[in-house]
């Protein structure tokens, strides 16, 4: 909970929403977001992330329930709300045939910015997104990492104190991805509130401090990163080894054993168990650890878990939510 003096920079209270045809997307979801947070929006196909930016972002009309951004109340005061708020859709939808600058200064326009303003705070964007040089090419000629960084500086044109992601890498390349996470943290780090929503777990466990994982219309888990992390019994490693490993593995009591390719054994233990267990295991079969890495799936293995389905980790990154 955050301080009464300092409001959540979102605050949603028993959201609901049901469609036309008669679909519950969302079933009493609530959930609050602290200044200043990186914060995970995580959860299968359908399970109701994009009804629910949809709704925060105004895009959406809800069944009931309250949101509140920064303290503004949604409903009482929409346009004010709406202010503090930017948006990146997963779509990219700015017109190809436009400059860079002029997407920017347009846009601003729709908020009432002027125009000298908004060419100022534009080449800022552009310079902060690395793409000044490209600020009269036109955007079809960009490729889908700058077009990406496009969107984000776009929505960064109105200084909103939120910015909502909905699923701002999918479909593209990990170096792009990567490139991507760096901006991001930058304008965390300058004060900005974010909310992510993705696919990708690994991008949930590098960028976010905090996380809800939605199924079905209702939030299953939410809390700080590392402590639902921490509540996980298993701990993944991956061995890296000097000779070929032998066809037989050792069997280690307690853990799973399992050859990746030639030299590389992977190991899921429990926590509790003693790493030096593994090692005498491992030197016993003859087999000499050049080094050594924890896997980075822990929060594959949570949201698995929490959505208790067997719900595909990473399903196909274009798809929308149904709901």
């Amino acid at each position: 909970m955050t301080h009464a003096a300092t409001p959540a920079a979102l605050s949603v209270r028993d959201l609901r929403k049901t469609y036309d045809n008669g679909v519950e997307a969302l079933k009493g979801v609530s959930l609050e977001v602290a200044p200043g947070d990186f914060y995970a929006l995580l959860g299968p196909n359908g399970a109701g992330k994009s009804t629910l930016i949809g709704i925060v972002s105004s895009l959406v009309n809800k069944t009931s329930g309250e949101v509140r951004v920064f303290g503004v109340d949604q409903q009482v005061d929409r346009g004010r709300a709406m202010r503090l708020i930017g948006l990146v859709p997963q779509e990219i939808n700015f017109n190809m045939f436009e400059k860079p600058l002029d997407i920017l200064v347009n846009y601003a326009g729709f908020y009432g910015i002027p125009r000298a303003e908004a060419i100022a705070r534009a080449e800022e964007e552009l310079r902060g997104a690395q793409l000044w040089d490209k600020a009269h090419k036109m955007s079809r000629t960009l490729s889908g990492g700058m077009k990406r960084r496009l969107m984000i500086a776009r929505a960064m044109m109105t200084k909103p104190k939120l910015l909502i992601l909905d699923e701002p890498t999918a479909g593209v390349d990990i170096e792009i991805r990567r490139g991507m996470w760096q901006t991001l943290r930058k304008i965390n780090a300058e004060g900005t509130t974010i909310i992510l929503t993705t696919h990708y777990l690994e991008e949930a466990e590098n960028l976010c401090r905090n996380l809800a994982i939605i199924d079905h219309g209702r939030i299953v888990e939410s809390g700080p990163m590392r402590a639902l992390l921490s509540r996980l019994d298993v701990e993944g490693f991956l061995f890296d080894v000097e000779d070929a490993l032998p066809a037989a593995l050792p069997e280690i009591p307690g853990a799973e054993v399992r050859a990746v390719d030639a030299h590389t054994l992977d190991v899921d233990m429990p926590r509790a168990m003693d790493l030096n267990r593994v090692f005498a295991a491992l030197d016993a079969a003859g087999i000499r650890v050049r080094s050594m890495r924890n896997k980075s799936n822990r929060l594959e293995e949570l949201f698995v878990r929490m959505t208790g389905d067997g719900a595909t980790a990473t399903p196909p990154a274009a798809t929308e939510d149904a709901a």
